[in-house]
């Protein structure tokens, strides 16, 4: 089968022939028929966070149609639609236990730890694979495993209480869900910050009110937008310390500021006048929970959660436009969300 892999870190993605896997008793074979391209795997290519064994497949964000079950599957079958979690995990340590799975201590990530989904075919344990329901097309069930997944775990992290003020830092993939979420969960004004103006057009189309950040400071901005109160939750998406700051500086008393974009360099923050002396918080959010997916499947089918816009470029399973996708994501380019078709 055709797969396109990280082989070298700090190089362009190769596409590669290799063996369809066979799925063990517990597992299931399936076929690929969308994979979302993350920024997260642009982290892999650099080499910013670190995957492997090398080559590795990457792709996390995967849908498609089940192909063949291992013996002992039961809660799929042969044709089903489903969606893959990627978080495989043991569920009886700690913190699977606990409901913290995504620090199982023998947990492992498609894409990141194990092949994903940038190829024909993918193995995943049945657990992972989630039915996906008929109404929702294979490009945006691929996107709910992560994009939007991560959005709605930040906020439960965030303890976005209805008629909360919320900040989104960075309108791409991430924050159009970040922006439709929030204000599912009845949040009373939701303010996009980017310096892009075509993502914001498209944010303020979601319902956000738009602040470009390369026109003016957006921590002045949300100050004076909010009579100088601030923001009850600040969700920080680009993970550049210039970002990290603004939202930890634009919160208000008992203000929330959760980190999602990773990046490799720290950020400063007053102690007394920005935490202390507001009583707010930085909080750190990773990945999501499989829990979570129903609520986002339910939000889908509510229509609170609209992924048309979301998904802007499709590309097939080649090396060439997957690595082009790639250096727009690193440059924080055009578009929102691109897909790969196999």
């Amino acid at each position: 089968m055709k797969s396109v892999r990280l082989v070298t870190t700090g190089t362009p993605l190769q596409q590669q022939d290799t063996e369809i896997p066979d799925p063990g008793e517990f597992e299931v074979l399936v076929r690929v028929k969308a994979a979302g391209i993350c920024h997260s795997d642009t982290h892999y290519r650099s080499g910013l966070s670190s995957a492997g064994p090398l080559p590795l497949t990457l792709g996390h964000e995967v849908a498609g149609t089940v192909q063949k079950i291992g013996s002992r599957v039961k809660n799929v079958k042969i044709g089903d639609r489903v969606c893959l979690h990627y978080l495989v995990t043991c569920g009886t340590c700690e913190y699977c236990r606990k409901g913290f799975e995504q620090f199982c201590v023998r947990g492992s990530m498609l894409g990141k730890h194990r092949h994903g989904g940038y190829a024909e075919h993918i193995v995943v344990p049945q657990r992972n694979a989630v039915p996906l329901p008929a109404e929702i097309p294979f490009e945006h069930g691929a996107i709910l495993m992560c994009s939007s997944s991560t959005c709605l775990h930040a906020l439960k992290k965030a303890r976005l209480q209805p008629g909360e003020v919320v900040a989104v830092f960075g309108a791409g993939g991430l924050g159009m869900s970040a922006i439709q979420i929030a204000r599912a969960l009845e949040a009373s004004v939701v303010y996009a910050i980017d310096i892009n103006k075509d993502r914001l057009s498209l944010a303020e189309k979601l319902g956000a009110v738009p602040i470009l950040a390369d026109r003016q400071d957006p921590v002045a901005a949300l100050r004076a937008m909010t009579y100088n109160r601030g923001v009850d939750v600040a969700m920080e998406l680009v993970g550049l310390p210039q970002t990290a700051r603004q939202a930890v500086q634009s919160l208000a008393i008992l203000g929330r500021a959760v980190m999602v974009g990773l990046g490799r360099e720290p950020f400063d923050v007053q102690p007394y006048t920005e935490l202390i002396g507001r009583e707010a918080e930085i909080i750190g959010s990773s990945d999501h929970l499989l829990s979570e997916l129903p609520e986002l499947f339910d939000l889908v089918r509510r229509k609170k959660l609209n992924l048309e816009s979301i998904v802007t470029d499709t590309v097939p399973l080649h090396e060439e436009p997957i690595n082009r996708a790639l250096d727009e994501l690193e440059r924080f380019g055009r578009g929102v969300r691109t897909v790969i078709v196999p």
